[in-house]
């Protein structure tokens, strides 16, 4: 047996993180520092975009900068594509993951210190590209973690998303009460620092990661990587000539990232299905989740909303006032993690409990959908309220069937595509899901351009009924998916 089969048998048959392997810990603690710093920044960048200049904000539409943070958000996921790639072709997931954690804190440093809408698109271009390269990478050492069929998969993908959301309470929390009290930079500088802390801490565990994630597990040919190189600077030229001719600008950006971003995941399912790499059981997984991926499309283009039309809802129609005190317009980002924290323990140990016997993840997915659309429908008593007139409580009772709906499909979705992944493309399968994510992120931003504080009706009840149906539906694709699966629930 080689040194690197016995290190990763090793933490496969370690125990002592919650019943764990031990380098659960160092990932879910750079996951939960690395959220802090994202949500932490995502939570008060829509604001920033649209609050006037004269409170600190750059002034933009509101509709324009909804769509911003549904595209910047959408290109954070399809940066995970070129991440996942270099990873299995070039560095191994463990480097990237590393450098990812640099080039992400130098982003929030950007939007720290440069004013304007040049440290805006500094950081952001940054942060995006550090996040794709540390996300889907993050879940596959995760997933290295356990074998194919370990009853405990699940649990723990389920453990390392509380630790996401731990990070997404902490960052919100601490970012808007800095913004509403000293200013937006600070703001920024706080999830820089976050990052910093959160790299800081994985540098000092990179050791205890299995020696299968320090190299690439389908090494692309030298000869290659000059064309890879050379790919790299065309892309890059032609998306400045876009930008700088007016064929991409702020009013479409959401539209570009959304498509781009389909259309990626639509060549990787193509390439993963005709590769001579890629066996008959793998080819069949592959199809049995393109289902699952669109459902995650719609899933995603509801629940990032609350990054952008949920937190212009919190500014102009809930009810913020505390015993007298204004709370942040960003906290309302606060609840879905406290939530989160609170039920993804209950969620890992109904999971853990069942082991064999618990509902297959089509089914979860489909339930996520059916239960995100009854939480858009209840938006409804208030739609004909005036401002600030929604009830806190009732906005957080929402907002938990929201989390909900996630625990149903976010960890689930991790667990999932580490299972089905073929075993050439394992970090790109996850980038895949994530793909899923981009796709729905950036449509949040579309769907968000059709709300209107004076006439919430009809989204809400469009938007609310679709989800049902569309859940509805990928439950009766449940037999054909779990039979093409093979084996594999």
């Amino acid at each position: 047996m080689s040194s690197s089969t016995s290190t990763t048998e090793a933490a496969r048959n370690d125990t002592r993180f919650f019943g764990h392997p031990l380098p659960l810990m160092q990932l879910f603690s750079l996951e939960l520092w690395e959220r802090f710093s994202y949500y932490g920044m995502n939570g008060i960048l829509a604001i920033y975009l649209y609050f006037q200049v004269s409170e600190g904000g750059l002034g933009m539409p509101q509709p324009t900068a909804i769509g911003i943070v549904g595209a910047y958000g959408g290109a954070v996921f399809l940066a995970t594509i070129l991440g996942a790639w270099i990873a299995d072709r070039i560095l191994g997931a463990e480097r990237i993951l590393f450098y990812s954690a640099i080039i992400i804190m130098i982003g929030h440093i950007c939007l720290a210190l440069i004013p304007g809408f040049g440290g805006v698109a500094a950081g952001l271009i940054l942060v995006a590209l550090g996040s794709g390269g540390l996300k889907a990478n993050a879940s596959a050492l995760v997933g290295e973690l356990y074998s194919e069929k370990d009853p405990r998969r699940d649990a723990g993908f389920t453990l390392f998303y509380m630790g996401v959301n731990i990070g997404a309470f902490l960052g919100p929390l601490i970012t808007g009460l800095l913004q509403k009290e000293i200013g937006f930079h600070f703001g920024f500088g706080a999830a820089a620092v976050g990052m910093a802390l959160g790299l800081i801490i994985y540098a000092t565990g990179r050791k205890n990661l299995p020696n299968e994630s320090r190299g690439a597990v389908n090494p692309l040919p030298a000869s290659k990587l000059s064309l890879f190189l050379l790919a790299i600077v065309v892309a890059v030229v032609l998306i400045v000539v876009l930008w700088f001719t007016g064929v991409v600008n702020p009013d479409n950006l959401d539209w570009w990232i959304a498509g781009i971003s389909a259309g990626a995941a639509a060549c990787y399912f193509i390439v993963m299905y005709v590769s001579p790499q890629t066996n008959a059981d793998e080819r069949s997984r592959v199809l049995a989740f393109i289902p699952f991926f669109l459902t995650c499309v719609v899933f995603w283009s509801l629940y990032q909303q609350i990054f952008g039309t949920l937190t212009a809802y919190s500014d102009t129609q809930m009810n913020r006032v505390i015993f007298g005190w204004q709370m942040p317009i960003n906290w309302l980002q606060l609840i879905p993690p406290i939530f989160v924290i609170a039920f993804a323990p209950v969620f890992s140990a109904i999971w853990f409990k069942l082991g064999t016997r618990q509902i297959s993840t089509p089914v979860k997915a489909g339930l996520s959908l059916i239960l995100i659309g009854i939480a858009f429908l209840l938006f409804l008593p208030f739609a004909n309220s005036g401002e600030h007139e929604t009830p806190l409580l009732w906005v957080a009772f929402i907002l938990l069937l929201f989390v909900f709906a996630e625990l149903l499909i976010s960890p689930i979705g991790l667990s999932f595509s580490s299972k089905v992944a073929p075993k050439v493309f394992q970090s790109q399968m996850i980038a895949v899901f994530f793909l899923a994510s981009g796709v729905g992120t950036a449509l949040s931003g579309v769907l968000g351009g059709y709300y209107s504080a004076d006439n919430q009706t009809p989204y809400w009840t469009s938007v609310g009924a679709a989800s049902i149906i569309l859940g509805l539906l990928a439950l009766t694709l449940t037999k054909p998916m779990l039979k093409m699966l093979r084996g594999i629930r």
